[in-house]
């Protein structure tokens, strides 16, 4: 944990702009950043423009526990080849049938392909190969989506692959270490009673908020 780092955000984009000053001091070469919407979008978005750095995405969607959808029992990202990531003490604790599990999975990954045609089907991406990679969420619970975000992407060739969020667990940080060749999280706090309650403004972003960040961020790319 950085001791400057502040315990509460104003706003995603506040935690974006701090996280992107911490970011310039790595000196990334030729970096991309990819944020996991909807949530860490406005905060790819500050952390892109802070490295001078194109904003892409990874679509990934949480597998909400029987009865706690905000629990994730896993995630699972979009591609040719969708990355399932299962959290199996968490299956066990909820009871969560194998039969559950699929009917979630498919759930989630029409979400995914809604999502891609909206955000991303017109848009030109970026080859991370050889490139750093910077994977941004609004923080980190129980890790779920940010570990499959992360296995999808470093099947894509990035060096290196970084994880940055504003907040999460030391316990989840520490395991993402597994994950990512450099973890950066400014606030790491325990326990973490959600997300949400380190921001004073945590509103669900719309559809539109994710396009227009994505076109803001592309505009500044053109010039």
């Amino acid at each position: 944990m950085f001791a400057d780092a502040p315990a509460r955000f104003a706003d995603r984009a506040e935690a974006g702009r701090l996280l992107g000053q911490r970011l310039r001091q790595m000196h990334l070469v030729r970096p991309i950043v990819y944020a996991l919407p909807r949530g860490g979008v406005p905060v790819g978005a500050e952390v892109a423009e802070a490295l001078g750095a194109p904003l892409d995405l990874i679509l990934v969607r949480k597998l909400g526990a029987p009865f706690q959808a905000e629990l994730a029992i896993g995630a699972v990202t979009d591609g040719g080849e969708a990355e399932t990531v299962l959290n199996d003490d968490i299956i066990a604790a909820t009871g969560a049938t194998d039969a559950f599990i699929e009917a979630a999975r498919k759930r989630e990954m029409a979400e995914i392909e809604r999502r891609r045609l909206l955000y991303v089907a017109n848009r030109p991406r970026p080859d991370p190969r050889g490139r750093a990679a910077v994977v941004v969420d609004d923080g980190l619970a129980t890790g779920a989506t940010a570990r499959a975000a992360l296995r999808a992407l470093r099947r894509r060739g990035p060096s290196p692959l970084v994880l940055a969020v504003p907040v999460g667990t030391p316990d989840t940080v520490a395991a993402m270490r597994a994950e990512a060749d450099t973890v950066v999280c400014l606030h790491e706090a325990r326990p973490l009673h959600g997300i949400g309650a380190f921001y004073a403004d945590f509103h669900q972003l719309a559809d539109t908020e994710v396009i227009r960040l994505l076109d803001t961020a592309a505009a500044r790319m053109a010039r």
